[in-house]
């Protein structure tokens, strides 16, 4: 995806910043710096301090963990509806795993220091993030039993749909060998999962562009693990943002 500054930008693209109250975000806004986020820039490495909390509107990044033998998975994807860098407010600062982008756009950055001081004033910023981070908490944990449990195809469906949920368009960029290491599988599952959906009609995929034709299919393909994600998302944020931004 070309990153283009001269496009309209808007910090409310981000679901978390949209949510805040005027007051909130009128104090924040002076300090939210729009960044362009190029496909497969590292936004931070395993045990890399954090100095900036990451507001992504149309990048999309991976959080994963890589083995001391180069073999990764991803735990979870943040977009438009989240935020990247939870350890800071979460008192930890540093975290083992890395963040870099697989769908590239644009986003939001904002300094630790001031992120934590709207944090600590205990107010709609905290009760925002910290449902957020529930709710991110509980992709990953459900991502883990997918992982674990469901079939290559059932998780392709599941990555896919929940990659859709933060795009504009049914269209992405992302190649066999890449879904293959983010899901942590072999590349040879994917492209036979991925074959099965296209002659199914449901997706069309060429050269490393997907282009998804038939959403309910694929939700009738993929396993419990989606909705489960969708729904706790809406369960936790629906109070703070509008049901379009987390439909049920």
């Amino acid at each position: 995806m070309a990153e283009n500054l001269s496009a309209p930008h808007s910090p409310k693209q981000n679901h978390l910043i949209a949510a805040l109250p005027t007051d909130v975000f009128e104090r924040i806004i002076p300090h939210l710096e729009l960044i362009p986020m190029p496909r497969g820039d590292v936004i931070y490495e395993s045990g890399e301090q954090l100095h900036y909390a990451y507001f992504p509107t149309t990048a999309i990044v991976s959080l994963h963990y890589v083995m001391e033998n180069g073999a990764s998975a991803e735990i979870a994807g943040v977009g438009h509806e989240g935020v990247v860098g939870i350890c800071l407010f979460m008192g930890g600062n540093t975290t083992p795993s890395l963040a870099t982008v697989y769908t590239g756009g644009f986003g939001y950055r904002l300094k630790a220091r001031v992120l934590m001081d709207e944090f600590n004033r205990a107010g709609p910023m905290m009760r925002l993030l910290l449902r957020y981070t529930q709710a991110l908490m509980t992709q990953m944990s459900q991502m883990a039993v997918c992982n674990r449990h469901h079939s290559v195809e059932q998780q392709l469906c599941r990555w896919l749909l929940l990659t859709l949920d933060k795009l504009p368009s049914n269209e992405l960029t992302m190649t066999q060998e890449l879904i293959a290491s983010m899901l942590g599988v072999r590349r040879e599952g994917i492209t036979e999962a991925a074959g099965n959906l296209q002659r199914a009609g449901l997706i069309s995929y060429r050269r490393g562009h997907i282009t998804v034709l038939g959403r309910s299919g694929l939700e009738s393909r993929s396993c419990e693990c989606y909705g489960v994600v969708k729904k706790e998302f809406y369960r936790l944020l629906n109070d703070f943002c509008t049901s379009k931004q987390f439909p049920n």
